[in-house]
């Protein structure tokens, strides 16, 4: 704000010594207290005999006009977010976001040799990812996340690719989560539900319904949303711990249906082991995904980090925990990779003749995607609304819903692209699997593409002075050394992940599947340049 003749700018001529009161308005800016301090100035112009009548008449109309008085700037639209999450909301929205029974199934139909895999995602890439996103969460609390933090590091046009692939991601993920959500909500119906599992039109139909529950929910805004995302984390992580105490229950009365031993636990080296490395790494992200959101958590700075190690370690012991829990109930061949977890339980509570705990179990991991896809959708929709506010993307993307203070443009964009891309990925592909592990894997290259600049960012952002100054940061322990061995390790294996996930399954039609994948993700890549230079160009000309 500026008056006469403040700091901010020259003195009006003839108006700048007038009276003393003038001089209380001298100050820059828009803090607490200026409306008062001005109508106090405003009355003391008045009665001063100094000021002519027709400036008092104009002083007490308003702000006037020119270098007098400025008016206030538009609100920035991140403002306007309601700080809505604590620590045990984060905390769960984190475990909704990471943690899928999916995955669990995924390494139990691999074999034994998932647990060591498990082991060695999570020393060389869980742990050293937890560490980065601390670090950047702690010096960088703005919405948007991981655009916000590779903006900071390597400027606009990097940041938005990174913001752009990490958004984008979710057209391609959602219908692999959903499909396998679907695929687990069947066994609600107990053993006679197992072959829905198998039919396309009942997985459709549950996903589409899925993705509308969780989309409305979130548009009404996160004071609501967060409920479902909270009751996804409470619902993925309670059927776990029930697998696990059916396992051992069943171990102790009937034996493992697995020999565990040392060296059936050993990687075993093909083309589908290598393959399902990269899925192994994937299923260890989304502690990042909460930091999207950080200007709509109270304390960010102290909340974000605290959720992200006690959900990590709650999450990296259910999966090596789970996969034993799932090889002793059924053996690797039998388990479906993505159902596989409630048809052990079934199997389990049956030999306990306790058949009632599958249904149960059913009911709750519906829930837990159900809050999956929800936190998903509320964390990822930030980004094109932070790019949005950016003006690198249509305006409407920066755009909050005037009621419930959600950017509910982003939100259904998101949804309808992903709804289009469920019913696309099941058309021409020799069956329901071979579909999933496309759509899964086109998710992988470009979700990792943003882990590559959040690895980088880490270490460029590493020598600036802020990093040992500012005294809510939680930075990487071991210095600048120990910011190199988290940032290598954590690039090294995002970059093998990437390379990895164009290696198609056994079975598939190679050519197929290379044109698929490859054609998915450089058309994204392509659309998202255009958007980009667009935008710059929009801005260039303003």
């Amino acid at each position: 704000m500026s008056f006469g003749g403040s700091d901010c700018g020259p003195a009006r001529s003839g108006t700048a010594d007038t009276a003393p009161a003038a001089r209380k308005i001298l100050s820059c800016g828009t803090k607490g207290g200026q409306t008062a301090r001005l109508t106090k100035a405003r009355a003391s112009f008045t009665r001063s005999s100094m000021i002519p009548r027709t400036v008092s008449k104009k002083l007490r109309a308003g702000p006037l006009e020119g270098d007098v008085m400025s008016y206030p700037a538009p609100a920035d639209p991140k403002s306007q977010l309601r700080k809505s999450m604590g620590f045990w909301d984060v905390l769960l929205f984190n475990i909704a976001t990471v943690l899928g029974p999916r995955w669990i199934a995924a390494a139990g139909h691999n074999g034994s040799s998932s647990i060591s895999l498990w082991v060695l995602a999570a020393v060389f890439f869980f742990v050293p990812g937890a560490l980065v996103i601390n670090e950047l969460s702690s010096r960088f609390p703005e919405e948007g996340g991981l655009y916000a933090w590779s903006r900071e590091a390597f400027g606009p046009f990097h940041g938005f690719v990174a913001g752009w692939t990490y958004w984008i991601y979710t057209v391609f993920y959602f219908p692999g989560l959903l499909l396998a959500s679907a695929s687990m909500a069947a066994y609600i119906l107990g053993p006679r539900g197992a072959a829905l599992a198998e039919q396309r039109t009942f997985l459709l139909t549950v996903s589409l319904a899925l993705l509308l529950v969780a989309v409305l929910l979130n548009i009404v805004g996160l004071n609501i949303g967060k409920w479902l995302q909270n009751a996804g984390g409470v619902g993925t992580y309670i059927p776990l711990c029930i697998l696990v105490v059916i396992a051992v229950l069943v171990v102790v009365k009937h034996g493992s249906a697995t020999q565990f031993t040392l060296h059936g636990m050993m990687p075993t080296w093909n083309w589908d082991t290598v393959n399902f490395w990269s899925q192994i790494a994937f299923a260890f992200t989304g502690l990042e995904l909460c930091s999207a959101m950080s200007e709509e958590v109270r304390d960010p700075c102290r909340t974000l980090p605290r959720a992200v190690f006690g959900a990590g370690a709650l999450i990296a012991l259910m999966y090596i925990v789970g996969t034993f829990a799932i090889l002793a109930l059924v053996p690797a061949e039998g388990i479906d990779p993505q159902s596989g977890v409630f048809h052990a339980i079934t199997v389990g509570s049956m030999a306990l003749k306790v058949g009632a705990l599958g249904v149960l179990a059913a009911l709750l991991v519906t829930a837990g995607n159900a809050g999956g896809v929800g936190s998903t959708v509320a964390g990822i929709a930030r980004v094109p609304f932070a790019v949005g506010i950016d003006r690198y993307l249509p305006a409407a993307f920066g755009k909050i819903h005037p009621k419930w203070k959600t950017p509910w443009i982003s939100i259904l964009v998101q949804a309808g692209l992903s709804g289009i891309i469920l019913l696309l990925s099941q058309v021409h592909t020799r069956s329901a699997i071979v579909g999933y592990q496309i759509v899964v894997d086109a998710a992988i290259i470009l979700y990792f593409i943003p882990f590559l600049y959040m690895f980088a960012a880490v270490i460029k952002l590493a020598g600036r002075k802020d990093r040992a100054e500012n005294p809510l940061a939680v930075p990487v322990p071991g210095g600048k050394a120990g910011v190199w061995i988290c940032g290598a390790l954590g690039f090294i294996v995002v970059l093998l992940g990437i390379i990895l996930s164009f290696v198609p399954p056994g079975g598939s039609d190679v050519l197929d599947f290379e044109v698929k994948l490859i054609g998915g993700t450089v058309g994204t890549l392509l659309i998202g340049l255009y958007l980009y230079w667009r935008g710059a160009r929009s801005k260039q000309a303003e």
